[in-house]
């Protein structure tokens, strides 16, 4: 039976940039589907400060205590294995919010693209409250235990072995989606040439270094250093961290930029993308056919996403500092090494989308 246009409330999470980029095109592919599609932030749906001072907890930890953060991935997020709704009790505290938005907006599928956003809704499917199905949309390619919930209808899945995972876990349907990214990183940018001009290095081919929308990471300077003395002219994105770009902008040869709305172009006039999250980043950088490598990625999801990416054959991972020389050489030079991963990564483009999501919604 085919799907009809439908309702669709996106659940989101500002935690850096990344899920709004995947709830953004989500919206647009319904939409261009004939469907309607509402867009919240699932920490606005807690009470009065809790989702702010959550935002600023994680910030804090990632940028400042990486370690803390790896302590508290290791204790809620992975042990254990499997499904366990530790975040349960919080995701509780947005029901009330979300049953009252859900009766005003009467959507035909509820869509969490945050792990906290899927158990209140698998929670909320679980004892019958939420009327309607919930199909997941799972980022990351660490599919830790928040993300699984087995009350919810569906689950997206970046790939094939991915969706395998979850439906052992949870026993509940898994499908998959393939990375969402926008139409504009698959299209030749028209602008690629005018960053080429502004790049410009003799004998110094440029390479990304990616910090994610809060410039977080770890020895971002020695890996500045090290990309430059290897011969190379760093491109750093320091996203809203102005400090760290004007640290690294006193580094002979870097490039710090701060927040960079035409990331086709600047992906484009690039050779290799270095990443430390496995997140919206690398997925947008092999979407348009840009080299990605791990390198002291973030803890917790970040290091974990980027083994298991690696692991698929989409990324180069650098354990230390001469694996990177060594991948940037091998990547960034024209030639076999470098076709077969542009190839392999632009697989992960491949997927059902969001046919998955309209399907959910019944005639009538």
């Amino acid at each position: 039976m085919n799907a009809v246009p439908g309702r669709f409330l996106i659940l989101s999470a500002g935690m850096g940039s990344g899920h709004h980029a995947v709830a953004a095109e989500l919206a647009r592919r319904l939409e261009a589907g004939g469907g309607r599609t509402t867009t919240v932030d699932v920490l606005d749906l807690l009470p009065s400060g809790i989702g702010s001072g959550l935002r600023s907890f994680y910030r804090a930890v990632i940028c400042r205590m990486p370690v803390v953060y790896a302590g508290l991935y290791t204790a809620f997020f992975r042990a254990g294995g499997g499904p366990r709704p530790g975040s349960a009790p919080l995701a509780a505290l947005a029901e009330r919010r979300l049953l009252k938005l859900v009766a005003q907006q009467r959507p035909d599928v509820v869509v969490p693209v945050f792990h906290l956003a899927a158990q209140l809704t698998g929670g909320l499917r679980s004892c019958g409250a939420l009327p309607v199905p919930s199909a997941v949309v799972i980022t990351d390619f660490a599919v830790h235990r928040q993300w699984l919930h087995p009350g919810n209808d569906l689950h997206l899945c970046l790939t094939p072995d991915l969706a395998h995972q979850v439906r052992r876990a949870v026993r509940r349907p898994a499908v998959t989606s393939g990375a969402l990214v926008a139409p504009r990183f698959h299209s030749p940018a028209p602008t690629a040439a005018d960053w080429q001009r502004r790049l410009d290095s003799p004998d110094r081919p440029p390479v990304l270094i990616s910090t994610g929308a809060w410039g977080a990471g770890a020895h971002l300077a020695q890996t500045t250093r090290l990309v430059a003395s290897a011969g190379y002219r760093p491109v750093v994105l320091c996203g809203t961290n102005t400090r760290l770009r004007r640290d690294l902008s006193r580094i002979a040869h870097a490039d710090a930029r701060g927040w960079v709305d035409d990331m086709p172009g600047l992906m484009t006039a690039s050779r290799v993308l270095i990443d430390n999250a496995a997140g919206q980043t690398a997925l947008e950088a092999m979407a348009v056919g840009l080299p990605v490598i791990s390198y002291r990625p973030i803890p917790g999801h970040g290091r974990e996403g980027a083994r298991r990416m690696a692991e698929h054959g989409l990324t180069d991972y650098a354990p230390d500092p001469w694996a990177l020389i060594r991948a940037l050489d091998n990547l960034t030079a024209s030639g076999p090494a470098r076709e077969r991963r542009i190839t392999t990564a632009r697989s992960l483009f491949s997927g059902a989308g969001v046919l998955p999501l309209e399907a959910l919604v019944r005639p009538g």
